[in-house]
């Protein structure tokens, strides 16, 4: 692979990943062919109901279990092929992790500087002290740089352990519910500390949680459901014909290979899908439909207010908001305040 073909190359890179777990005969499916791409530096949120799978897709992609079938490569490195030394290399050197227990984090006899540079010791870094000096800047931590955990907030320690996570500079940090323990307005503080992470440091930051105030603070979130990526929304800023500046969120349903996709659940139920349903190809896009025996709607006769059921944008939209590839889409514009 050329130098341009690596820096092009996604820093999270997963295939058809499968994890069976099997337990006295019987065998559980948590991942059933998920695919993900995450591009190096981006801010990424993985959402999820309990079971859906997100957190088996972290502990793989932190070197910590292995897939049972498909591809996952981070960072150039093979997940399926690392041997033992490559593993712990891959860990100490190319993810860094933070665990939701704060406590799990830090080494409670040490202060926030010490444990930070605790890493870096082991891994015999030069110019220690200078790091630890620059990562207590970036997380805005310099208050709690003499303190030990018991002396810190629970958001104070969660910025401390990701300082921790980033001394060796990886160029993956994987977080596992890392607002889990925190009330909202700490929960804030910390992700906004990841999201400067990743601006400042270059990092690449995936996040796993069920805590929905997330998306707020990543460009992109991912929801899994059964086993296999589902959705995924895209956020951006943009300025109004007004001169306004406003967010926009769109929503997309994620196809694989086989062109399977998971409809949005709101999508189901507010049209009783079930068992299976109609399909119409159109000039420029599909139609979905339940399957009764009543003909297709005309466009006079559907309700004004109706969302279109799994369908583009319409031919009359700008260029630049219809998608770019082959999937559903619900778009969301919100003020400055949303």
């Amino acid at each position: 692979m050329s130098v341009t073909e690596a820096e092009a190359a996604p820093d999270i890179w997963c295939e058809d990943l499968v994890r069976i777990f099997s337990t006295e005969g019987v065998e559980v499916q948590a991942l059933q062919g998920l695919t993900l791409r995450v591009e190096r530096g981006d801010l990424v949120a993985i959402v999820g109901a309990s079971g859906s799978g997100k957190s088996t897709l972290l502990t793989i992609l932190s070197g910590l279990d292995r897939p049972t079938g498909g591809s996952a490569v981070v960072a150039g490195t093979d997940l399926l092929t690392m041997g033992r030394a490559e593993r712990v290399r891959y860990q100490r050197h190319t993810v860094g992790f933070v665990w939701q227990q704060t406590s799990r984090n830090l080494m409670p006899y040490l202060t926030a500087a010490e444990n930070i540079a605790v890493p870096l010791v082991l891994a015999g870094a030069k110019a220690r002290a200078a790091r630890v000096d620059e990562l207590i800047d970036v997380l805005g931590i310099g208050y709690c740089r003499d303190r030990r955990p018991e002396q810190m907030s629970g958001g104070e320690q969660q910025r401390t352990a990701i300082a921790v996570a980033l001394a060796n500079s990886p160029r993956v940090l994987l977080a596992d519910e890392p607002t889990g323990e925190l009330d909202d307005a700490t929960s804030v503080e910390v992700l906004e500390a990841l999201r400067a992470a990743s601006e400042r440091l270059g990092v690449t930051v995936l996040i796993v949680t069920h805590d929905p105030t997330v998306s707020e603070h990543v460009r992109r979130t991912v929801q899994i459901r059964d086993g296999r990526t589902s959705t995924e929304v895209l956020r951006r800023t943009e300025v109004d014909h007004t001169g306004a500046e406003v967010h926009v969120a769109e929503e997309f349903a994620v196809m694989d290979r086989s062109g399977r996709l998971q409809l949005p659940a709101d999508f189901v139920g507010a049209l009783g899908l079930r068992d299976r349903v109609r399909l119409a190809l159109e000039t420029d896009h599909v139609g979905v439909w339940p399957d009764a025996p009543t003909p297709r709607p005309t466009a006079a006769e559907a309700p004004a207010a109706a969302t279109p059921p799994a369908s583009a944008p319409p031919a009359s939209a700008p260029p630049g908001e219809r998608p770019t590839r082959r999937s559903l889409r619900r778009t969301a514009r919100t003020g400055e305040d949303a």
